[in-house]
């Protein structure tokens, strides 16, 4: 299997990585000789993480706002309550 080259190997701090077989999203702080040096949040734990890794471990990806959700809050204060008079929440259906 080759290496796509839409998807970049060499990274630069601030960079937003993940490992290609999933898991969280992480900071890139370093890039050297011996790998891309990562930081990420560990929810589990609920600790500040750290590692290198090898750059072809991982890839770039984008966060996006979870605009969805924030739809969702500014269609509850525009259309105030809804007709039962419960306030719309993200699990009703």
């Amino acid at each position: 299997m080759t290496e796509s080259s839409s998807q970049p190997t060499d990274f630069k701090p601030g960079d937003i990585v993940q490992l290609k077989s999933g898991g969280p999203a992480m900071t890139v702080v370093a890039v050297g000789g011996e790998g891309v040096h990562c930081l990420w949040y560990a929810e589990l734990s609920d600790e500040v993480k750290t590692s290198t890794l090898p750059a072809i471990s991982l890839e770039s990806i984008t966060i996006l706002d979870d605009e969805d959700n924030d739809d969702d809050e500014d269609d509850d204060d525009s259309r105030g309550k809804k007709r039962d008079g419960k306030k719309k929440r993200h699990g009703d259906g």
